[in-house]
């Protein structure tokens, strides 16, 4: 009995052993890092989760292009703003994946736009960027949209009569309802118990993909699945906001007018119609209803935090928002309706827009990347399907490129005279941006900041 023990501890054993010891062999092919420990990898030294700080550390050590380990798994850190484009824009197709873990494919099954690969992602993506610029701020339908659902923030704001109120649910509505156009063709009652559900679905799965038991199921799915837990709420709450929008793509289904489409469900089932003969085709109303998730994920809280900053920092700097009020004042007085080509005629108050996202961008990393091939970059070979994170933090703090990286600054999006915004800085917040799953909704922040600062 005791021999049969002293061989299922020693198996086990063994096996790390092996395993630990194939890690340290392979270590010396990947750009350099913190030492990796046995079962732990390099979490000793980063911590659990990767904070700008840590990523800051990492990169002042090892350099702007480094290796960190999650137990006995290589994730590639690239930092600064040169290492960033390097990957980003030389190797585009080389790091064109998304890593697809358990949790994910159990939760998404592979459909939408942001946990697809392959010809799938690229096709989705293709309509997706493709439909948005059709129901852009180039509409004047939508134009009037913003402008009327920006006129029930301020009047929301106003209402509360100098008092102080915690503004963040005002803003996410505001935001919603805005997607809730762009999906639907209108926006939905706050009060909408359905609607309620898909925007409780959509938090719970943010919060659960940065939460321990995200990495928990991810490591032992076999377990996870048979065990009570915030996944099965995630993944329940899932179901219940695809359900919402399978409802709304039927109701379109049933009075849809192919030669008047209103939103991107209009948009979708016309696509659906035109690729029925084509057997590559990947669009469905699988991957449309996750799509329309993907959309209120990307947007929702990406552009709710970005207003929520501008606020912030109108009130920690009020000479700077003196002057964009003076400024919009000059402009347009005190009547004026602002539309998206106005920023043109507002270049501090477009400069101080800019700098927001720079100073406070909402994601400390970009989406997470999956080499699709091996990969050649300076001078290290990074094989097939190793996970790659890119510091978007770095970038916006590079003291190459950033007067002032740690400052509030508007000038650095203004040329000495203060008339025009500086292309170069202006190119390097536009290539950060570009790492969202829709950048166009950055637009819905710059249009709904502009009329809060009005």
């Amino acid at each position: 009995m005791v021999g049969i023990w002293k061989i299922l501890i020693a198996v086990p054993v063994g096996f790390l052993i092996l395993s630990y010891l194939k890690l340290l062999w392979t270590r010396s092919r990947y750009p350099p890092g913190p030492f990796p420990l046995p079962l732990i990898g390099s979490l000793w030294w980063v911590g659990l989760r990767l904070s700008p700080d840590s990523l800051t550390k990492v990169a002042k050590k090892y350099g702007s292009m480094c290796t960190i380990w999650i137990a006995h798994y290589p994730i590639i850190i690239l930092s600064g703003f040169q290492t960033v484009k390097e990957g980003l824009i030389n190797h585009s197709e080389e790091l064109l994946d998304r890593p697809i873990t358990h949790f994910v494919i159990k939760a998404f099954n592979r459909k939408g736009i942001g946990f697809a690969n392959g010809h799938s992602w690229k096709e989705q993506r293709r309509f997706g960027i493709v439909t948005m610029r059709n129901l852009g701020l180039g509409k004047k339908g939508m134009e009037y949209q913003i402008e009327e659902e920006a006129r029930r923030l301020v009047e929301a704001f106003s209402q509360r009569k100098g008092e102080p109120f915690v503004p963040s649910l005002l803003i996410s509505n505001a935001i919603s309802s805005l997607i809730s156009v762009v999906s639907f063709g209108y926006r939905f009652s706050h009060e909408d118990d359905m609607f309620q559900k898909l925007m409780e679905g959509v938090d719970a799965m943010a919060q659960f993909s940065v939460s321990f038991f995200h990495v928990l199921y991810n490591f032992f799915p076999w377990l996870m699945k048979y065990l009570p837990g915030p996944h099965k709420n995630a993944l329940s709450y899932m179901q219940i906001a695809l359900s919402f929008a399978k409802e709304e793509i039927k109701k379109h289904k049933e009075c849809q007018e192919p030669q008047e489409p209103q939103d991107f469900i209009d948009f979708y089932l016309i696509q659906m119609e035109k690729s029925k003969g084509d057997p590559k085709s990947t669009f469905s109303e699988e991957n449309l209803a996750q799509s329309i998730l993907d959309l209120f994920a990307a947007g929702t809280e990406t552009t709710s935090s970005t207003l929520q900053w501008a606020l912030l920092f109108m009130v920690a700097y009020p000479n700077i928002q003196e002057r964009v009020y003076k400024e919009m004042e000059y402009v347009f007085g005190s009547s004026h309706s602002i539309c998206y080509q106005d920023r043109k005629k507002l270049p501090y108050t477009n400069a101080v827009i800019h700098e927001v996202q720079r100073a406070k961008y909402i994601l400390p990393v970009g989406v997470p990347r999956r080499c699709s091939k091996d990969l050649k970059m300076l001078g290290y070979h990074i094989p097939r399907k190793t996970l790659v994170v890119t510091d978007l933090n770095s970038v916006l703090s590079d003291p190459k490129h950033w007067e002032t990286p740690g400052e509030f600054n508007p000038n650095h999006f203004l040329d000495k005279e203060g008339n025009e915004l500086l292309k170069k800085n202006f190119c390097h917040l536009e290539q950060v941006n570009a790492q969202l799953l829709y950048g166009h909704f950055l637009c819905l922040s710059s249009k709904g900041t502009a009329c809060a600062f009005k």
